[in-house]
């Protein structure tokens, strides 16, 4: 608790000189958070006065986030605190006596920015704290986490021709609708056909064709967001240096010609066997069966 203590008052010091803005409106805290992080927002009396009977009340936007009075909070039984924070937000009970009634916000969300007032309505003079929320938004693969999130995407090899080799990104009952594109090694986007979707039942399914060139790499990788849920996630492909070298003719094209000369290849070994063994079994003539009888 010592440590949590010491690192609120770093961090409330440290965001009060770097975010702290003074204008003709309230003094504000400016806050700055990753999705996913915790976040404390803090909102502390310079009296240092017990509130531990006080009631303060923190809000956002008209939603009830947070609200302590005398010791009923929305914690322990108190009803009225907004859907999205519940189970997410807390006090620090053993700080009251000191008049702090900073709150911490849990796996923050993107619906968690925004502005926040801490209010002692019934201190004279009253009190309101203003602090405002950036969460930054955090692109993680949340396929194991989310329903809809894309899997990883399938990728093939469709063509080679002299413009290149064609490449084929293929992505499976997602939702929401994602965004797919091509990189080389180096994360530049590549040029892309239009992409091609379906829908069925709600859900997704979205592929993109790109043509690439070895001029630089030939590790190239597509690369699908869903922006609405932060999730993204990615498949690789490394081409054989040869497909670039030979651009004659397309890959199913030397599939089936390999497929037809192997097949001409045993057909003939084939008839060399019958006709060998036909020559064997076939009965041996000898002088006497040519002669007439006199």
């Amino acid at each position: 608790m010592k440590l949590l203590l010491s690192w609120l008052c770093l961090h409330t010091l440290f965001v009060g000189i770097l975010g702290r803005t003074n204008g003709n409106g309230p003094d504000v805290v400016t806050l700055i958070v990753k999705q996913g992080s915790d976040i404390i927002l803090p909102c502390s009396l310079s009296t240092k006065q017990n509130i531990t009977s006080k009631l303060f009340d923190w809000r956002k936007d008209g939603r009830d986030v947070f609200m302590y009075d005398g010791g009923d909070h929305y914690n322990n039984g108190r009803s009225g605190q907004d859907d999205h924070y519940k189970g997410r937000v807390s006090h620090f009970p053993g700080e009251l006596k000191s008049g702090n009634a900073s709150i911490i916000i849990r796996k923050t969300k993107m619906e968690d920015g925004g502005d926040y007032t801490c209010d002692f309505p019934h201190l004279q003079p009253r009190q309101i704290f203003h602090i405002k929320l950036v969460v930054e938004r955090t692109f993680k693969d949340r396929s194991g986490e989310i329903t809809g999130a894309a899997a990883e995407p399938y990728i093939t090899i469709v063509d080679v021709s002299e413009d290149g080799v064609q490449l084929k990104c293929v992505v499976r009952g997602a939702f929401p609708q994602p965004k797919l594109c091509w990189q080389d090694s180096d994360g530049n986007v590549l040029p892309a056909e239009e992409r091609q979707v379906s829908e069925r039942g709600g859900h997704y399914n979205v592929s993109l064709y790109s043509t690439v060139t070895s001029t630089t790499t030939n590790r190239f990788s597509c690369v699908v967001k869903q922006e609405d849920i932060s999730h993204i996630v990615n498949a690789e492909i490394t081409l054989p240096d040869k497909l670039f070298e030979d651009k004659s003719c397309p890959v199913v094209g030397a599939l089936i010609g390999g497929w037809f000369f192997g097949a001409l290849t045993v057909a003939a070994v084939w008839v060399l066997y019958i006709m060998k063994h036909r020559k064997k079994d076939s009965p041996q003539t000898n002088g006497s069966d040519t002669v007439p009888h006199v």
